[in-house]
């Protein structure tokens, strides 16, 4: 079953050029590893020091194993010391069909 892990991020100004650089060598190294689907990086509008990754994988096996790896860790030690705090990280998956029923509220079609 496919997760999508949301990675959030907190900049200190001046900051960003940086984390940027560390984030693209985080997704080319994914790129590589068993599950990944895809990954996007967004900022808040409403607070510009606050960056969002959205990362898709096929398993919560896949990002496990990705977020445990030695390479990974490493670049993310570099981020922490960049940003001064941790990163939040937040998994969800997809509902399977037949389990749960979303026809009783209002707007469900639109996601």
């Amino acid at each position: 079953m496919a997760v999508k892990v949301f990675i959030k991020r907190n900049v200190p100004e001046g900051k960003e050029a940086d984390l940027l650089n560390s984030i693209l060598k985080l997704r080319t190294l994914a790129t590589r590893q068993s599950g990944y689907i895809s990954g996007e990086t967004l900022r808040n509008v409403d607070n510009s020091n606050e960056y969002l990754v959205i990362s898709t994988w096929q398993s919560i096996d896949d990002w496990d194993a990705w977020f445990t790896s030695d390479d990974r860790r490493e670049i993310q030690k570099e981020i922490e010391r960049l940003l001064g705090n941790e990163t939040e990280y937040t998994v969800y998956y997809y509902p399977e069909k037949g389990t749960t029923s979303l026809s009783g509220f209002r707007g469900w079609e639109g996601g």
